[in-house]
């Protein structure tokens, strides 16, 4: 664990919470994350919350060409839900209430007629 800022960790989870994936370049050395630039937040305090999350089981681990992916898991949606103080009936992220909207199944998967 890493200290860092709370600002930076509010702006990381919000992050988070509202695109259900986090995309982080592996370098440590870049002053700002390009998604949280207006918020000032290093890159590597991006790289370690996401390591965090990602030893409590929270989220799901890619790394593919010098990019970290990181997903959330229904685990991470609820230790988000408890982190920010939401009641569990409005603790959907908006990019679950999208595939919801949509009938429940993966989006990815149509079927074909």
């Amino acid at each position: 664990m890493m200290l860092m800022p709370k600002k930076n960790w509010i702006a990381t989870y919000e992050l988070l919470f509202k695109e259900g994936v986090m995309v982080v370049k592996k370098n440590a050395h870049i002053l700002k994350h390009p998604e949280l630039a207006d918020k000032n937040v290093p890159n590597l305090y991006n790289m370690n919350a996401m390591q965090s999350l990602k030893s409590q089981d929270c989220m799901k681990e890619q790394f593919a060409w010098r990019h970290f992916y990181w997903y959330l898991t229904n685990e991470g949606i609820q230790y988000l839900c408890n982190y920010h103080h939401l009641h569990p009936r409005s603790c959907l992220p908006p990019c679950t209430k999208a595939i919801l909207r949509q009938g429940g199944s993966d989006p990815t998967h149509k079927r074909i007629s």
